[in-house]
């Protein structure tokens, strides 16, 4: 067992209902049984459709498990049979599904495929594009209907196929109109309000944008796969490179104008740090403003580290497969970039190859450079030419001095000699300066101490003023050297602190999971991988910085520097620090359970001591007057009596039961009894003892599956608690209309209403939120009702009344069946 291969995963995505999944699905694994596959129906769902129960015809369907939950009998995929069953691939519909809970079943459905993965069977599957977790709030936006099941992307990126299934809204919406997708009675309302054209664009559009990043990633991790380094033109992405300089602003919107003239243009803003270059010279403060001009206009902003800005920067671009690359032109002066040499946008040209360069003019282009000269580091070229230039130019000078023998005193002389050496310091440092010296005392009074065409070595004061040349000159080249070692010192902490800044800019914005700090790790320091590992690896050329106890940031790529290490080992701090966080955030969702039991239980007791015992006094109180023989009691008084004992235990009795159906929601133990409810009916009896109040037409509303006294215990508690807030004068309001496939009953109320940030707590057992009097009631109202209605797979959800007040919307599904058929089975996780 423990060698066989995980089976693989295919998801058929779409946009919508209806365009396609399932009959594709089915389709496949048709034409794999033909060439000798074995495959099996896990679970499929047909809803209705003629052309998709078709396609299971030759196909071996694994019988449904029959299950039963709160009195309701459902069907799910009976995963035992299938793991039992064994066939190479198995066909299991509605990834996203949650499962009816009990007898040890799996909570969601890609569960029980992950199980079949596990031991080597294949599994396709469906799935739309509203149910993915990243875009679940999206669409609720644009379709205004609310999904209740979703699956992780990460779950769907991990397939190893993904294949959208597209149909154009048109096309879409005729297929509807034919009746192929719903049945007739449903096809106007759907038409009108989820299938409008409208949403139907945006959703393509999403499907169509999703799957493009996919195979976007396919396409990253081919290439880097086979190494290939050359850009593809598959999708336009413009690098715009930030120095932190004022023109950093133009530079952006440009490379936004550029990405935006492509449909699905990637927009990438980056940073290099370093010591030369672009790193140099940098506002903090302006390229903090700059990054959120990057991220306002939809790009991505990154740093990396880099020898050389110019290939850091062509390196980064072909990483990431840019097209185009955006810089601003040089900020010297004709003359600086003569003495200096070629800049950054040059030499960017040079190696760009099959990348696009735009070199961008704005306000500062030749008005001169905020940044540091590129040649203030020692080269390899510099190491070589500093000796070189110690012997050649003291003897150039030589011979120009000689012709002008006569014109000029020893002390010029000396002074020209000088500042040749000085120069030499400055080009190869003081190994370069000290051969200089000793070449120009050499030459000096060989040449221009008397006697001319020897040395002098008996005249104190000729080698006294040799000997302080000597000393002037090398203290001289040592000073220029520190100042310029110095100064890439300054430079190179300005980098790292830059780098740092970035990386606390990161956890800042929230963006220090786990994964996101090794992303950024590994872009940084221009890396292959960047991971965590529980012991060091054998591999040979890894670069591993400890992250804590047991924990280790393992890279993989170049050889890193000693202050790139250095720099890498605060990475690996704040990476420890999320790693202890996540565990931190782990076992406090694990006490945070027992702490709300914990409030729960002292809510119930508070309130159970004082709201119980009320009503039980009153009662006990007539009961006790009545079976008195001291007192002589009227007719009217008894009467009284009487009726008040029986209002005190009709109350006591509703709160108890209150409670015992709230014990049961929460234990899953409430009985069901679903089955087509007209509203009308309900309405009628969950209104006997409510007065004031206002019921528009219902006679049209399509009937609802529910349980009817289930649903009147709703609504009372929510007539109930509406009345509380009315204002004398006014009256409770109930109004009922159909959408998509389901009822919207509304129960209004013109009372003070709640802000945004109360209306979660409404739905809290045992308080009574923004109630005039608090002194009566368990505040289980609303809770109940609330628990109530999902239990019927339904919602129940707050909004703002037009004029002022709150009104409690109640949505549930409209029933197929005729009012007084029997019990309807549904999957309790919602439809499939």
């Amino acid at each position: 067992m423990d060698d066989v291969r995980p089976g693989r995963l295919k998801v058929y995505l779409g946009a919508a209902p209806g365009v396609g999944k399932t009959y594709r699905m089915l389709d496949e694994g048709r034409r794999r049984a033909a060439r000798g596959a074995d495959v099996v129906v896990g679970f499929v769902e047909c809803h209705g459709r003629p052309h998709t129960e078709a396609m299971l015809d030759g196909l071996e369907v694994v019988p449904r498990a029959s299950c039963t939950y709160r009195g309701g009998g459902f069907e799910e995929m009976d995963l035992a049979a299938v793991l039992a069953r064994r066939p190479q691939v198995a066909i299991v519909d509605e990834i996203a599904h949650s499962n009816v809970p009990g007898d040890g079943r799996n909570a969601k459905r890609r569960q029980d495929i992950d199980a079949l993965l596990a031991v080597g069977i294949d599994v396709i599957t469906a799935l739309n594009i509203q149910h993915l977790e990243s875009l679940n709030d999206v669409v609720e936006k644009i379709t205004r209907v609310p999904q209740h099941e979703t699956v992780p992307d990460e779950v769907v990126r991990r397939a190893w196929q993904i294949e959208l299934v597209d149909m154009p809204p048109e096309g879409l919406r005729r297929r509807m109109a034919h009746g192929n997708i719903y049945a007739p009675e449903k096809i106007d309302a759907a038409l009108a309000n989820y299938f409008r054209p409208g949403n139907l664009t945006a959703l393509r559009q999403l499907a169509l944008l999703w799957v493009a990043d996919r195979v976007d990633e396919a396409l990253q991790e081919y290439r880097s796969q086979h190494g290939i380094g050359g850009v593809w033109e598959t999708r336009e992405r413009v690098v715009v490179a930030l120095t932190g300089g004022p023109e950093g602003d133009t530079l952006v919107r440009r490379a936004a104008r550029i990405a935006a003239r492509s449909a699905g243009g990637d927009l990438l803003a980056v940073h290099v740090a370093r010591s030369d270059g672009l790193a140099g010279g940098v506002s903090a403060a302006s390229l903090a403003r700059q990054r959120r001009l990057v991220e306002d206009l939809g790009g991505s902003y990154h740093s990396v580290v880099g020898d050389d800005v110019a290939t850091a920067l062509v390196e980064f671009a072909r990483a990431e497969n840019a097209t185009q690359l955006v810089l601003g032109t040089s900020r010297r002066g004709r003359l600086q970039r003569f003495l200096t040499g070629p800049g950054t946008g040059e030499t960017v040209t040079e190696l760009s190859g099959d990348i696009d360069v735009h070199r961008v003019t704005h306000e500062r282009a030749g008005r001169g450079t905020l940044l540091p000269s590129r040649r203030r580091t020692l080269s390899t070229a510099r190491l070589i030419a500093g000796p070189v230039a110690g012997l050649v130019l003291p003897v150039l000078l030589t011979a120009g001095l000689a012709r002008l023998r006569g014109t000029l005193d020893l002390t010029s002389e000396a002074l020209l000699f000088l500042l040749t050496v000085v120069g030499v310091a400055c080009i190869g440092g003081v190994a370069s300066a000290v051969i200089a010296s000793v070449t120009a005392s050499l030459l000096l009074n060989y040449w221009f101490v008397p006697p001319i065409g020897s040395f002098t070595l008996h005249d104190a004061n000729a080698l006294l003023a040799l000997a302080v040349f000597a000393v002037v000159a090398a203290t001289v080249a040592a000073v220029v050297d520190r100042s310029l070692r110095l100064s890439r010192r300054s430079a190179r902490a300005t980098a790292e602190a830059e780098t740092m800044s970035s990386l606390a800019g990161t956890i800042v914005r929230g963006e220090a999971t786990i994964p996101a700090l090794l992303e950024r790790t590994r872009e940084t320091f221009g890396m292959e991988s960047a991971e965590l590992a529980d012991e060091p690896p054998d591999t040979d050329g890894a670069t591993v910085v400890p992250a804590g106890p047991g924990t280790y940031l393992v890279l993989r790529g170049r050889t890193l520097s000693s202050s790139e290490r250095r720099v890498l080992a605060a990475f690996a701090a704040h990476v420890n620090s999320a790693v202890e966080r996540a565990r931190l955030a782990e076992a406090a969702a694990e006490v945070e359970p027992v702490k709300a039991a914990d409030r729960l239980r002292t809510a119930l007791l508070r309130a159970v001591g004082h709201d119980l015992r009320t009503p039980l006094a009153a009662g006990w109180a007539a009961v006790t007057s009545l079976r008195s023989r001291d007192v002589a009691f009227t007719e009217e008084d008894r009467a009284e009596l009487l009726a008040t004992a029986d209002e005190s235990m009709a109350k006591l009795n509703r709160l108890v039961e209150n409670l015992l159906d709230l014990s049961r929601l929460e234990a899953g133990a409430l009985t069901l009894n679903l089955r087509a409810t007209s509203l009308e009916e309900v309405l009628s009896m969950a209104l006997v003892d409510v007065p004031e109040i206002r019921v528009a037409d219902v006679e049209d509303i399509p009937a609802v599956l529910a349980d009817p006294p289930l649903l009147e215990r709703v609504i009372a508690n929510l007539v109930g608690n509406a009345a509380r807030h009315t204002p004398p004068g006014q009256k409770v309001m109930i109004t009922a209309s159909a959408l998509a496939g389901r009822v919207e009953l509304r129960v209004v109320d013109r009372g003070p209403g709640l802000p945004q940030t109360g209306r979660e707590r409404l739905f809290e057992p045992f308080q009574r939120l923004g109630d005039n009097d608090n002194t009566t009631g368990l505040g289980l109202g609303l809770a109940l009702a609330r628990g109530l209605t999902e239990a019927m797979n339904g919602t129940l959800s707050p909004e703002d009344t037009p004029g002022g007040g709150l009104t409690m919307v109640v949505s549930l599904p409209i029933s197929e069946q005729t009012v007084g058929a029997g019990p309807t089975e549904q999957s309790a996780g919602g439809a499939r």
